[in-house]
């Protein structure tokens, strides 16, 4: 579980109540649980507020709109995605105009997002601490 500073969860307490348009209108459906997935809106994580997080895909979802497109923004993205990428959690953004125009054809690609996440999570848990070079240790005496 990723969690903010005291500073981001007050400012992710505020954007919850001015969140945008197309955010509102993927909030909407996010909030039904698509594929079974729970998805958390304006989510404190550090000094950052993440548009929605899926925990169990380890997911962040980032609304682009026009503001995006501002260089202070786009370095403050940057970072964002480095800290995230740090513990774990894959980024994906998806432009509001297009949360205007389908938003079912979103959600849609949401779910499939999560459900490989999901998979490549519990292929990474699985995956042994230790791989052998090359079979099994010499026997002794046989030490090259």
């Amino acid at each position: 579980m990723i969690t903010g500073t005291r500073d981001s969860v007050k400012l992710a307490r505020k954007m919850r109540s001015e969140m945008t348009l197309p955010e509102g209108k993927l909030w909407i459906e996010l909030r039904k649980r698509p594929g079974g997935y729970k998805f958390r809106r304006q989510h404190p994580a550090g000094q950052f507020v993440l548009d929605f997080y899926c925990a169990a895909a380890r997911l962040a979802i980032e609304v682009d709109g026009q503001a995006h497109d501002c260089e202070a923004v786009v370095d403050r993205d940057k970072r964002r995605s480095a800290w995230l990428r740090d513990r774990g959690i894959a980024m994906t953004r998806i432009p509001a105009r297009l949360i205007l125009q389908d938003i079912e054809a979103v959600v849609t690609r949401l779910v499939e997002i999560c459900d490989a996440r999901r998979v490549e999570l519990k292929r990474k848990a699985r995956a042994p601490l230790h791989h052998p070079a090359d079979g099994p240790p010499p026997q002794i005496g046989e030490e090259g």
